[in-house]
């Protein structure tokens, strides 16, 4: 029976109901306080709700009970450095060492945590370099992902090469990872970073050649929104946008509203008022809540 209801706590986190989760584990952690699953899927549940102190404190606990676990280390340190981004900077500043202590000790553990390893590379990115931050460092632990995943290493690369602005050695690694890899994550990178280095052109090529390859529905908006965001290739947007529509499933992610804001957006730059007021309605139908569809209708309205 115990082991049956971790079970299903574990089923919902899966599914996403995690306060039901955590309202079914938090009795059984109580009762059996030194059950490390049950004390892992506490943590869990707290963690998906941004609940970070809770989460911490049970993490914190994982780590006390099993101190050789590599994973409890690096779920503590991923909680403080969740809690870091939300608290004022003098209290995020406090958390910094127990926030790599916790990542370095994971790695130490296990040669071969993915997970850690990245945790690293992105914590040496986003430190300034007064308290510990540094390419070199980040590079290291790179170095220890492309050694585990070449996929991963390159992703990595990439990351670090474009945070440190140098698009160039970016490019080329983003590139490695679609070569040796091809996943979707991959050419997600890619594109995400072309659009951010303001070639709407080649996020377009990368996001269709992502298509043929895994053939998502997904990726039909994002070819619309980078087309509806730079102005450019609008039939081959608006198209890509009305299959999303017409094809929409939860598991595409993104609501059909944000598909008919980037319809109206286009349409807006096409000057077809008419159609464009039609698909904001219907964005601010759906999610009447978000302000940008509300400024986007005042936009079509005063062409």
């Amino acid at each position: 029976m115990a082991q049956q209801t971790l079970d299903d706590v574990a089923l919902l986190l899966e599914q996403k109901y995690y306060k039901q989760a955590e309202t079914l584990v938090k009795p059984y952690v109580n009762a059996n306080p030194t059950n490390q699953r049950a004390v892992e899927l506490l943590g869990d549940a707290y963690g998906y709700q941004a609940k970070w102190d809770a989460a911490i404190s049970q993490y914190e606990t994982l780590v006390v009970m099993d101190p050789n676990k590599a994973n409890f280390h690096y779920k503590y340190g991923g909680a403080m450095g969740m809690k870091a981004l939300e608290v004022n900077k003098v209290s995020a500043f406090m958390l910094i060492d127990d926030i790599e202590d916790a990542f370095l000790k994971a790695a130490e553990l296990d040669i071969k945590h993915i997970n850690t390893r990245w945790a690293l590379v992105e914590l040496y990115m986003q430190l300034p370099g007064i308290v510990g931050g540094s390419v070199k460092k980040s590079l290291k632990y790179a170095n220890e992902l492309e050694a585990l995943s070449k996929v991963d290493g390159y992703l990595a690369k990439g990351y670090i090469y474009e945070y440190d602005d140098e698009p160039e050695l970016a490019e080329t690694y983003y590139k490695r990872a679609i070569t040796t890899g091809g996943s979707i994550t991959c050419f997600d990178k890619l594109s995400s970073f072309y659009e951010k280095q303001q070639q709407p052109e080649k996020a377009i090529a990368t996001i269709e050649a992502s298509q043929k390859k895994h053939e998502r529905n997904a990726v039909h908006y994002q070819i619309g929104k980078v087309a509806a965001e730079y102005n450019l290739q609008l039939e081959k947007g608006e198209n890509c946008l009305k299959t999303y529509i017409e094809n929409y499933s939860v598991e595409d992610g993104v609501p059909k509203a944000w598909a008919n804001y980037r319809l109206a957006q286009i349409y807006k730059h096409q000057n077809h008022k008419k159609e464009a007021l039609k698909h904001i309605n219907l964005a601010l139908a759906e999610l009447p809540e978000i302000d940008v569809f509300s400024v986007e209708k005042a936009a079509i309205l005063n062409l």
